[in-house]
């Protein structure tokens, strides 16, 4: 099933895929569970889609009040470790590494301090490389 629509309250379009099918399938790959509703992984699609949103926006805000581009696996842990809602993950996220609390952090640094190189661009020459 994809699910194509946007948020408005986000300013975000949300494209999603979790495939019904595969929903319903692992759903009766427990012993205890009997026959399942057609609709039922479909509602388990749509809850799916709902959380991961949820989680990942939370994430996505942890990530740019420490002015960062990217999401980590640090910011979900934030994201998880300050929301009553996500309590049930706090196992799982423990042992993820807190992001280092820097006060000058700059996206584009790797650990060590070193710049991160574009990626397939070839270094410029200086005039002394040239001869």
């Amino acid at each position: 099933m994809e699910t194509a629509g946007t948020r408005p309250d986000l300013g975000i379009e949300v494209r999603t895929k979790f495939p019904v099918a595969r929903i319903k399938r692992i759903m009766q790959a427990d012993d205890d569970v009997g026959k399942v509703a057609q609709v039922t992984p479909v509602a388990v699609s749509k809850a799916l889609e709902l959380f991961m949103i949820s989680l990942v926006t939370k994430a996505a805000a942890e990530a740019k009040s420490k002015n960062q581009k990217r999401v980590s696996a640090a910011h979900l842990k934030a994201a998880v470790m300050k929301d009553d809602q996500f309590d049930f993950l706090r196992d799982i996220v423990e042992r993820v590494q807190d992001a280092p609390a820097s006060k000058d952090e700059d996206s584009d640094e790797v650990p060590g301090g070193k710049k991160k190189r574009s990626a397939g661009g070839r270094r410029k020459r200086k005039e002394s490389d040239e001869l």
